[in-house]
């Protein structure tokens, strides 16, 4: 089964220009060997950031009078990978994929009342290995000013995700919203609310998401004076091996269907080629002999071809 898959990372100004760089693709070379370059003109975005982020961020806050003390220590955008696995993508389509990401775009536009203007750009990367959007906002909260009462917005990273299992609800919510629209996934699993380093994420594909479900298992580490715990654990670590091997051999058995019916597909299609050129062969043929009757016979050419149906039908019953 494939996961809804939502992660955060918070960044300050320092790091926005590499991040920018990264999602627009405005580098040259690329250290991740997993880029297709080749394929980079398949990549497009749901909103364009036509600046730098930093730069967006300042527009916006003077346009909007966006409250809260920005220093170099200020987490002033974040942004939230979203993906599946790549088998995931290939089984849905292009157009599914492509609502896919529309449909989480939506999502965070509205969820705890961002508001889309708050979307610096949200990028979908197609020439990796595994189809994802990059979506940068900045973390705006919506709350009563003390002094004046009146309502305002404020850049304030740790309210927005307020809370130890703040993480937790945001992956609640998506895989929620993301079910209510018709996709058929799972909620992506960790065993906290921390979310994934990003490039470990991007790498992602179904074989990898078993490995790491099982590798967030809690094992403590063996205590060699204590004969029984260490028989209790290694029978936790067997146990946990054969759940990786049961898992493998489900996802071997999965492409081996595949593969088969692939191949079964195509044994079709040929078929369906031959039994197509037959047909034509015969309707040439019996379109030849109406003629040679109505020469011999002197016979009406549309009366003969209803005797001929009128006869068919009659042995068909």
């Amino acid at each position: 089964m494939s996961y809804a898959i939502i992660r955060n990372a918070n960044y300050k100004k320092d790091n926005l220009a590499g991040l920018y760089k990264h999602n627009e693709r405005k580098n040259t070379n690329y250290s991740n060997k997993d880029i297709n370059k080749n394929n980079s003109f398949k990549n497009y975005s749901i909103k364009q950031c036509n600046t730098t982020y930093l730069n967006a961020i300042k527009i916006l806050q003077k346009e909007n009078n966006l409250q809260g003390r920005i220093i170099k220590t200020t987490n002033v955008a974040c942004e939230l990978i979203i993906t599946s696995d790549k088998d995931y993508f290939k089984e849905i389509g292009e157009e599914e994929t492509k609502r896919y990401f529309q449909t989480a775009y939506d999502f965070v536009s509205n969820y705890k009342n961002l508001g889309e203007k708050y979307i610096l750009s949200a990028k979908v990367h197609m020439d990796e290995t595994t189809p994802h959007m990059h979506l940068t906002f900045i973390p705006v909260i919506h709350k009563k000013d003390k002094k004046t009462g009146k309502q305002i917005d404020k850049i304030a990273c740790s309210e927005y995700w307020k809370g130890k299992d703040s993480y937790r609800e945001l992956q609640d919510n998506f895989y929620k919203y993301i079910i209510e629209h018709g996709f058929n996934l799972e909620r992506g699993k960790t065993s906290d609310s921390k979310h994934l380093n990003i490039e470990t994420l991007k790498q992602i594909t179904n074989y990898e998401n078993i490995k790491y479900e099982i590798t967030q298992e809690k094992i403590q580490p063996i205590n060699t004076k204590n004969p029984e715990l260490i028989l209790k654990q290694n029978n936790e670590l067997i146990k946990h091996t054969n759940k990786l091997k049961e898992q493998l051999s489900k996802s071997y058995m999965a492409i081996n269907r595949v593969e088969k019916l692939e191949k079964e597909n195509y044994m079709l299609k040929q078929e369906n080629e031959e039994l197509k050129k037959e047909n034509s062969k015969l309707k040439n043929y019996i379109e030849k002999t109406f003629e040679v009757v109505k020469h011999l016979f002197d016979f009406p050419l549309d009366r003969f071809k209803r005797l001929v149906d009128n006869f068919t039908k009659y042995f068909q019953k």
